[in-house]
C-alpha cells in the first residue's frame, strides 16, 4: 500500500513538473532581464556600404498581420490600446492645442492640422482624430491593417475622409510629404531601428510642428505587465507580441530624440488602473493582478527645431 502511494505521489509530481514545464518554458525563454537593447542593434561594419535604413521588422509584420481583423474588437488582443486610447486622446489634444494655440474646447479644436498616424494599425486613433477636426493620413506597413482601416473608416462619412496608405515613414521622407503633427504611439518598440526611425519622424514634421510618441518603459513593472500579466496570465496579447529587450527608457528615447533633431518639450507619464474580476481567484491573487497592472508609458510631445 506505501509503495503504492508513493508511485502514485511521485508520478504525480512528474506530470505537474512536465505540464509547467510545457507552460511556461516559452516564457523562461523570453525572459532576458539584463539585456542591453541598444548593444542588438545591428551596427554597419567599416568601409562597407550600409543598405537604405528600414524600420520594418518581417517576424513584426507577421505577428500583427496575423491578428489583424481583430483591431476593432475591444475585448480582443488590442484590448489593452482600447483602455489606453481616451488617456492618450486627451494628452494629445490638450498638447496639440497648446503648442498650434488652438482653442481645446472647440468642437474641432484640431481642424486644419495635418497629422499623420505612423504605424496605424486599424485606425483606432486616427479615426478620433479625424473627428477632432484634423486632415489625418494613416499609414501601416500591413497590408491587411490597412484594408480594416479603410473598411472601419468608411462606415463614417466624418472618418472616411482619412487617406489610409500601405506604405512606411521612410518612404514617405522619400516622397517629400511633410506634416503638422507626427504620431507614432506603441510602434517605436517593434521597429530595427529606432534612431533611423526617430530620423524619419523629424524629417516628416515641418518647423515648429510637433511629434508625440507614447512606447513602454524598459522596467521591471512592465515587464510583469506588458508581458507576464497580459500575455501569458490574462492572454489578452498572443505570446511573443513584445520583447522587453526592445523596449525604451525615457532617458534612451529622449537621446535618440534629440539625436534625430526633435526638442523634447514634454514628457507624460501614463498608467492605467484597473480592477480585475477573475472567478477563482483568491482576494490576495486579484489584488497583486490589480497591483501589478499598470502600464507605464511615456508619451512625448516633440517639436522640430
Amino acid at each position: 500500500m506505501a509503495m503504492a502511494a508513493n508511485h502514485l505521489r511521485n508520478s504525480t509530481r512528474s506530470s505537474l513538473h512536465r505540464i509547467l514545464h510545457h507552460r511556461f518554458q516559452p516564457l523562461l525563454n523570453a525572459a532576458r532581464f539584463f539585456s542591453d537593447a541598444a548593444s542588438s542593434m545591428p551596427q554597419p561594419q567599416p568601409n562597407q556600404q550600409s543598405p537604405p535604413p528600414s524600420s520594418l521588422k518581417d517576424y513584426e509584420l507577421a505577428k500583427f498581420a496575423a491578428i489583424a481583423d481583430s483591431w476593432w474588437d475591444s475585448e480582443g488582443p488590442f484590448k489593452p490600446l482600447h483602455l489606453m486610447n481616451p488617456t492618450r486622446l486627451a494628452f494629445i489634444r490638450s498638447a496639440l492645442c497648446r503648442h498650434f494655440k488652438k482653442d481645446p474646447y472647440s468642437a474641432k479644436p484640431l481642424e486644419g492640422l495635418k497629422i499623420v498616424d505612423v504605424g496605424c494599425g486599424g485606425g483606432i486613433l486616427s479615426e478620433p482624430l479625424a473627428r477632432l477636426g484634423a486632415n489625418v493620413t494613416g499609414v501601416d506597413a500591413v497590408e491587411k491593417n490597412i484594408k480594416i482601416a479603410q473598411l472601419h473608416a468608411g462606415l463614417d462619412p466624418v472618418t472616411s475622409t482619412i487617406e489610409f496608405c500601405c506604405t512606411t515613414a521612410e518612404k514617405l521622407v522619400e516622397e517629400g510629404r511633410k506634416f503638422d503633427a507626427v504620431m507614432a504611439l506603441e510602434v517605436i518598440e517593434h521597429v530595427a531601428n529606432p534612431a533611423e526611425f526617430c530620423k524619419s519622424l523629424a524629417a516628416l514634421t515641418v518647423p515648429d510642428g510637433a511629434t508625440v510618441i507614447s512606447t513602454i518603459n524598459r522596467s521591471m513593472r512592465a515587464y510583469a505587465t506588458a508581458i507576464v500579466a497580459a500575455e501569458y496570465i490574462l492572454r489578452w496579447l498572443p505570446r511573443g507580441t513584445h520583447q522587453w529587450s526592445s523596449f525604451l527608457t525615457p532617458e534612451e528615447l529622449v537621446l535618440i530624440l534629440q539625436r534625430a533633431g526633435i526638442n523634447v518639450r514634454t514628457r507624460k507619464e501614463l498608467i492605467i488602473h484597473k480592477q480585475f474580476h477573475l472567478p477563482g481567484f483568491s482576494h490576495r491573487l486579484l489584488h497583486l493582478l490589480h497591483w501589478t497592472y499598470r502600464w507605464r508609458r511615456w508619451p512625448d510631445l516633440c517639436t522640430t527645431r
